[in-house]
């Protein structure tokens, strides 16, 4: 195969615009609403896994970080469907871009953050210096402190990118050795077939789980502080 490997991560562009925008906004049509009185079996599924979903995420918050819940859903169900519709052929997926996936982050993050400054300050500023800390360690520590506090968004946009662009690594490097196999042996070749269906159906799980894993990370973050 004689594609750039990482073509696929490339933005793409319409008439030499971005059309990232497009992309974005696309996975929200896959949520459709309905005013009806009785809703059929899609919407009715959609629904029930949100409830579980937000009951589940908003049962260690006060009231007060309760109020995230419409954000938090929001959050799970964007970069779900994100990553799913990133997984059909000739696509796009936004979460591989680690500018995109700070640009989540960040935001989030400083909102937790100023969140504990503002209600929670003594139990915010205490999380710099744990309570026993010998007198000599204490610059240090707080140095420490600063810096992981400081690493939190960029270890949730890291570990987003990092996980969605290697599975689509993997998709596309054991493609390309199928079809390569196929004019050696057809045997071999079957077998690779088998082994990239099976890690199509794992990168299935991996998109879902990376949103879950970066809105429970989120949810804690605002735990700590709210």
């Amino acid at each position: 195969m004689n594609e750039n490997l990482f073509a696929s991560f490339i933005t793409p562009t319409m008439m030499g615009l971005p059309i990232v925008a497009l992309i974005i906004m696309f996975p929200s049509l896959l949520f459709p609403s309905t005013a009806r009185l009785i809703n059929n079996r899609l919407i009715s599924i959609q629904q029930w896994l949100i409830r579980m979903t937000t009951k589940q995420m908003m049962a260690i918050h006060s009231k007060k970080g309760q109020t995230w819940a419409l954000m938090l859903i929001s959050l799970i169900m964007f970069i779900g469907s994100t990553n799913l519709v990133g997984l059909l052929p000739h696509s796009f997926t936004p979460t591989t871009q680690l500018s995109m996936n700070l640009g989540m982050a960040i935001p989030l993050w400083a909102g937790t953050v100023i969140l504990g400054f503002r209600y929670k300050t003594k139990a915010s500023l205490a999380h710099f210096l744990p309570q026993g800390t010998p007198l000599p360690l204490i610059p240090m520590l707080v140095i420490i402190e600063t810096i992981s506090l400081f690493i939190q968004p960029m270890a949730l946009a890291v570990r987003l990118t990092a996980n969605i662009t290697a599975g689509h690594l993997l998709i596309h490097l054991i493609g390309g050795a199928t079809l390569a196999l196929m004019n050696i042996s057809m045997t071999t070749a079957f077998i690779t077939f088998i082994i990239l269906v099976l890690l199509t159906v794992l990168e299935f799980a991996v998109a879902l789980i990376q949103a879950y894993v970066f809105t429970l990370l989120v949810s804690l973050y605002l735990h700590d502080n709210a």
